[in-house]
């Protein structure tokens, strides 16, 4: 097979599951809407044309293949399926998403199958191309999962799960970022990598920018924060980039926020407030200061409400004392107002 057909093969697998998909119902995926189409000249538009008919060709070949049965659907056990070497999501903290998605594949069936391929290293084993939810799921349920095996290297495992990704809403922006990242290391081409997610280059080098100045650890302890977009990421990794030193404050507030079960928006949040540069101090700001002279930030009293900025791990300890003792100083304020 050369080289060429490889990759279209690859696109129509993308393709062919994003059609399926869309047949499926609301609450098991939603399709996504057609992208602008960006004006190009007559030449490009030609060979879009013949490379669309030449990836329809091939999508009906394999959609007729899956419905026929034709041994290209099979039932395997969960069991003998391995997650994909590049994974695309992070933890979720709403676990209700997915046990909707879990009871509608109990009650209605798995519509669609995962795809897999032999395992490269441990045989009689699977891995899977994309599917993950529905592998789980599976898993989960105790059935077996319908599953459509394919011969395909890394590198187009990679390229296909990317164009998976590309027709789906439920990604955010750093998961995005992060399955680039697991490209780039990879070997990936920085124009497969444009193909596989749909993006530019400056997109690309935004997500570079981010994921090669935020350790892969302290991303995961932040989670897939779903309200967080790149604007605030790019300011996150600019903040680490000019203060390494900040990562060692980044790591406690996120293991402090783990520990109190805060969602994955919070946790970006808290991280970010406590390494952000302190903006340029008031002549009102005060100094705060251990009893060995050691600084743990500043505050800032107003009429209606009172700045306390910390200053490195131990002004985070301090705030969060702070924010421990508030009830207490409530229960004093009152008596004295009793009194």
């Amino acid at each position: 097979m050369s080289k060429s057909s490889r990759k279209s093969i690859v696109a129509s697998f993308g393709m062919l599951s994003a059609e399926l998909e869309s047949k499926l119902p609301d609450d098991q995926q939603q399709a996504a809407p057609p992208a602008p189409a960006p004006r190009v000249g007559a030449g490009v538009i030609g060979a879009t044309h013949r490379a669309i008919e030449e990836i329809r060709t091939e999508r009906d070949l394999l959609k007729a293949l899956v419905e026929s049965g034709g041994g290209a659907i099979r039932e395997l056990d969960p069991s003998l399926i391995d997650p994909s070497p590049y994974p695309d999501r992070l933890p979720d903290d709403d676990a209700a998403g997915f046990e909707a998605f879990k009871r509608s594949i109990e009650t209605e069936g798995q519509k669609v199958p995962v795809q897999v391929r032999k395992h490269p290293s441990s045989p009689g084993r699977y891995q899977i191309v994309y599917g993950h939810r529905r592998w789980l799921a599976a898993k989960q349920l105790g059935k077996p999962v319908r599953a459509i095996e394919v011969e395909i290297s890394d590198l187009d495992l990679v390229v296909a799960q990317g164009i998976e990704n590309a027709s789906r809403q439920d990604l955010t922006w750093i998961e995005r970022a992060l399955f680039a990242s697991r490209m780039d290391d990879a070997g990936i081409k920085p124009r497969d990598i444009y193909a596989a997610l749909s993006i530019d280059d400056a997109e690309l080098a935004k997500m570079r920018s981010v994921y090669r100045s935020v350790p892969i650890d302290v991303i995961e302890a932040i989670g897939r924060a779903p309200k967080i977009g790149r604007p605030r990421w790019l300011e996150f990794s600019k903040t680490i980039a000019n203060d390494p030193e900040s990562l060692s404050t980044a790591r406690q507030v996120l293991s402090e926020a783990r520990e109190r079960s805060s969602v994955s928006d919070q946790r970006f949040q808290r991280a970010l407030e406590a390494i952000k540069p302190s903006s340029k101090v008031d002549q009102d700001s005060t100094a705060i200061s251990d009893a060995s002279g050691r600084k743990l930030g500043a505050w800032k009293i107003s009429p209606k409400e009172v700045r306390i900025s910390a200053d490195g791990p131990l002004g985070v300890e301090f705030v969060k004392f702070v924010g421990d003792e508030l009830p207490a100083l409530i229960e004093r304020f009152s008596r004295q107002r009793e009194n």
